[in-house]
């Protein structure tokens, strides 16, 4: 069976099948957003019962980080042996279990361990379910990975409504996310069967020989078909930047952006409701909507992404929103009340909403790698952000303030305002590709 013939300038109309996998991606994403985001809301209540110091907690936290880089590097060869859809749904179900164990644990030390697994487990998944996303997104021929990472942000705002309003109401943490990991365990289970089947494009294009230019190694021309901020148009604009910068410093740029994106995420995981409660007193409930707006915010921002970026390109997009993190944050923390902390932890969650995407789709089309490798250095060390905010911001707090520690957060605004150079601007109409068979 073959896609719909394409009217002029426009992609061919996906088919059954097509719509079927994004509908299995989006499904993955929801569960990614909402296992862990359950698991966030009680931290306050986790540090307390163990009786850890911000910078003691800061480092338990970070143990996921260092577990995401110790086997993020393995998802490729993972995906390349057992499919990206089999990797994200089975690392989904495990995960489940892994965070009901940190929930559960009765020391630092066990809690610090089920962290180190399940980030190392989320690290692989998340490759795995963009893996799939960018295969999807070729089918259609147009930029449709930002509406995954939006529904990402769905079930992050529902997992922490979630578990804020568990932690409102008293129940049990082991309770909480039993029920938590069996709903969406079950929902990763049944997007398996609809997720695409065959040979993953790595496999295909393994053997593909590249061709140098200009110095530095090109995509090869059997690369998958363009796409919409992400194909040819965009692929070539990363190429040249690679002609000036150099691959590797290109690639660097493009960590420094997503992990950007990444302290400010984790900003609002694991600080937010404890700045709100502890520092502003805010009560359990109002404190989760620091990380709630965050999330809420990114989802509009990934809603809206692919329209903006397809209109005005990532850079511009990447430059807005670096400015509306350092903005919203700093006004946060210059005026500190309960009010303004969520309003800028709010615009901080727009401003890095395409950020991590847009890194994906430019490492997708550096040139000089082998076909998935630049997607998984990108999303391995962008885990340094992850990695290193948490007890960077705790030994801060423990010094000073934890307001002083969450500077960071304008901080890493700048960097993106300083480094978006790098992205793709305003893309060209673009020729779109012919239908291809499948099935």
């Amino acid at each position: 069976m073959s896609t719909t013939s394409p009217r002029p300038g426009r992609p061919a109309a996906p088919d059954h099948e097509t719509r079927r996998a994004r509908l299995a991606v989006a499904l993955l994403f929801l569960t990614n957003g909402a296992l862990f985001s359950n698991l966030l809301p009680r931290y306050p209540a986790i540090k307390e019962a163990l009786d850890l110091s911000n910078a003691s907690f800061g480092l338990a936290v970070a143990a996921g980080p260092v577990g995401a880089i110790v086997a993020g590097l393995a998802a490729s060869w993972l995906i390349r042996r057992f499919r990206s859809s089999r990797v994200a749904v089975l690392g989904t179900v495990v995960t489940a279990g892994v965070v009901l164990l940190a929930g559960l644990s009765p020391v630092g030390a066990l809690f610090a361990a089920a962290l180190f697994v399940a980030g190392a487990l989320d690290a692989i998944v998340d490759v795995a379910q963009n893996s799939h996303g960018l295969r999807v997104q070729r089918r259609y021929g147009r930029s449709i990975l930002n509406s995954f990472h939006a529904i990402w942000s769905v079930g992050a705002v529902a997992g922490g409504l979630m578990g804020g309003a568990a932690a409102g109401l008293g129940v049990p943490i082991g309770v909480h996310l039993a029920i938590s990991g069996l709903v969406f365990g079950v929902v990763a289970v049944v997007s398996y069967r609809l997720m695409l089947r065959g040979p993953e494009p790595a496999s295909e294009l393994e053997e593909a020989p590249a061709t140098p230019t200009e110095g530095v190694a090109s995509s090869s021309t059997s690369a998958p078909v363009p796409v919409a901020g992400a194909g040819s148009d965009a692929g070539a604009r990363v190429r040249r930047s690679a002609v000036k910068l150099g691959t590797w410093g290109v690639l660097v740029a493009l960590v420094l952006i997503a992990a950007s994106g990444t302290v400010v995420e984790d900003a609002g995981n694991t600080w937010a409701a404890l700045y709100l409660s502890g520092s502003l007193g805010a009560g359990v409930t109002v404190a989760a909507l620091g990380f709630v707006a965050l999330q809420g915010a990114q989802f509009v921002g990934r809603i809206l992404g692919d329209r903006l970026v397809d209109r005005f390109g990532q850079r511009a997009v990447a430059r807005v929103g670096g400015a509306l993190v350092f903005v919203g944050m700093g006004q946060a923390l210059a005026f500190p009340s309960v009010g303004t902390t969520i309003l800028g932890f709010a615009l901080a969650g727009f401003g890095v909403a395409t950020l991590i995407p847009a890194a994906m789709h430019a490492a997708d089309t550096l040139p000089g790698f082998r076909p998935g490798t630049g997607l998984t250095l990108v999303s391995w060390l962008m885990r340094l952000g992850f990695l290193a905010a948490p007890p960077l911001i705790g030994a801060v707090a423990d010094a000073s303030s934890l307001r002083v520690g969450l500077l960071l957060i304008p901080a890493v605004g700048l960097v993106v305002l300083a480094l978006s150079g790098v992205l793709a601007g305003r893309r060209h109409p673009l020729q779109h590709p012919q239908p291809q068979p499948h099935g």
